[in-house]
Formats: structure tokens, sequence, C-alpha cells
């Protein structure tokens, strides 16, 4: 048997290969039309113009959809955990759920409205994304750490606390920073008086955004040992 036909593992393999082609394929295509500079956009400047507005939009959508499915299998499998073992509280494992959950709404946010367009409720959608999904990181490698040794091995918790770690310190200057940024234009000139600020936001957004996908790139070896079944039941 192959791996990837073990348990689920197929299910986060999937997110972390197509959320990867989502950023790089929309850079490369807004590269490609010189619709932005080569050094560090910020991620939604490379889907602002079509055609990688609807690629990325869509791509993005996507990657949506296969987030809410990877939260919920790991909110399954914990929640089975739960019951075994008792070594997790179920309401940490439901408010990680919950965060999962907004995390990937604001992703839909985001590919819905474009920047250039509506931006108040794309970077709405962003802010949620990113502080729900540092939070989940933050929750999920907690929970690892209370499940071990079932579930997940000590290295994957430690590497889990590494990238939790890393978003977290990541995410402040991407805020931070942005809020410095009084330009708009996709287009930047390094003379520019905001552009420090601008280059330090984009780089530790790219940073959050890789450490995510990196984050569920741990759950493929979890993802091999369960599988989940719709159970049916018909009332007269």
């Amino acid at each position: 048997m192959f791996w990837f036909m073990q348990g689920l593992c197929a299910l986060p393999a999937f997110l972390v290969v197509w959320s990867s082609c989502t950023f790089i394929i929309s850079y490369l295509i807004a590269l490609y039309r010189r619709d932005v500079d080569i050094i560090f956009p910020y991620i939604s400047d490379t889907g602002a113009n079509p055609p990688e507005s609807c690629i990325f939009g869509l791509m993005t959508f996507i990657s949506a959809c296969a987030g809410i499915a990877t939260i919920y299998a790991r909110y399954k499998f914990v929640e089975k955990l739960c019951e075994e073992t008792r070594l997790v509280s179920p309401c940490l494992n439901k408010a990680a759920l919950v965060l999962g959950m907004i995390s990937c709404l604001g992703m839909c946010i985001v590919a819905t409205f474009q920047e250039t367009t509506v931006w108040q409720a794309h970077d709405a959608g962003a802010l949620l994304f990113f502080v729900s999904g540092v939070l989940y990181t933050i929750l999920q490698s907690r929970i690892s750490y209370l499940a071990y040794p079932f579930g997940s091995s000590l290295t994957w918790c430690r590497t889990r606390v590494f990238i939790a770690t890393i978003a977290t310190l990541a995410f402040f200057p991407t805020v931070i920073c942005a809020f410095f940024v009084t330009q708009t234009t996709l287009h930047r000139d390094k003379e520019d008086a905001d552009y420090p600020y601008h280059l330090a936001s984009a780089v530790c957004e790219w940073i959050v955004a890789f450490s995510f996908i990196c984050f569920f790139l741990t759950y493929i070896d979890d993802f091999k040992l369960f599988t989940l079944r719709v159970h049916t039941e018909y009332h007269e």
C-alpha cells in the first residue's frame, strides 16, 4: 500500500500541495505579467488583477474547503483520543476546531474580495485568517503534548511548537508594519519612505502563510492512523 493510501493522510497532503501551488502559481503569473515586483510582494498583491485574481480566488477557496475537511478530521481524531485516554479536554479540542473554521472563513473572504476592489472586507478576512490560524497552531501544539504518547511522536510535538512559535513571532511584524505602509500600489520603489515597512510586513506574511502549510504537513503521520466513516440512520 502506498503511503498516501494509509488512513486519511492524503487529506493534509493535498492541502499542503494545493495551498503551496496557490501562492506560487499566482505569484508566477503576476510576475510574468509584470503586475507585481519580484521582491516579496504581499500575497494578496499576486492575486489582485485578472487573470491571476481568478486563479487565486478559485484555488484559495479550494484550499479553504480542504482546510475545513482536514481540521474537522483532526478534531474527530482528537475526540476519539479523548474518549479512550481522557488526556485532552474536549473544550480545548472544540476551541481548536472553532478557531480553525474561523481561519478557513477568513480564507474564503480573502478569496472573494480582492484588495483592489473591496479592501476593507479583504483586510478583515486576512486578519481573521492570520489571527485564528496562529491561535489554532498554538492550541494544536498544546493538544499534541497533552495527548503524547498517543497520536503523535515527541518529534512532531516539538516540530509543531517550533512552527507555531515562528508563525506567532512573524504575525506581529506583519500587522504592525502594515500600519506604517501608506501606499497601496502594486509596484513599489525602494526609495519610498514606507518601503522598509512594506518589505518587513510582506516577508513576515509569507513566513506566516507557509508556517501554516508546514504545520499541516506534520498531520500526515497522524492521519495514517485513522479513517472517518459516515453512519446513516433511517427513521420512519
